[in-house]
């Protein structure tokens, strides 16, 4: 499936992959999904944010005050509205390259591969996927295995 990316870096003094890395790193999170019903195009919007801004975000939305790494916000557009749209809008995703910088470095990856697993863990929120329970989280954690291992990643969640 076809996804375009708008990226809004308003964090620049950090290493950031181009839209382009986002997009292939997203179309590949979407070719490890059942979308066979699903031929419309689709979009996200990738903001990168600094960690002040991560903070209020993850205040306003989930009630702790303190940055995240990832933050995602499902678009909700009725069906009957989808069908009139060029691009189906999946949602936006905020990404803090501070943070996610300081947990590549703690957990020993690459920055890259860090990049691409919440890439990927981000849109699998757009998409539905959760992990609030045993059961959703292994579902979710198989789904972005198994993307980032066609992408060319290491098992995120393998200690090393």
């Amino acid at each position: 499936m076809k996804i375009a990316i708008e990226l809004i870096d308003d964090a620049a003094e950090h290493w950031s992959p181009g839209e382009a890395q986002c997009q292939l790193w997203a179309e590949m999170a979407l070719s490890v999904m059942d979308h066979s019903d699903q031929e419309q195009p689709c979009e996200i919007s990738l903001r990168l944010v600094d960690e002040p801004e991560m903070t209020r975000l993850n205040g306003d939305y989930r009630g702790k005050n303190s940055p995240t790494n990832v933050l995602s916000f499902p678009s909700h557009i009725p069906a009957n509205m989808l069908a009139a749209l060029e691009y189906r809008h999946l949602g936006d995703i905020a990404i803090c390259p501070a943070v996610l910088e300081k947990e590549a470095a703690e957990q020993t990856k690459t920055l890259e591969a860090h990049w691409a697993h919440l890439l990927v863990h981000g849109l699998l929120h757009l998409l539905g996927h959760d992990h609030d329970s045993d059961e959703q989280a292994e579902v979710m954690e198989n789904l972005e295995i198994q993307a980032l291992k066609k992408l060319g990643f290491p098992n995120p969640y393998l200690v090393g």
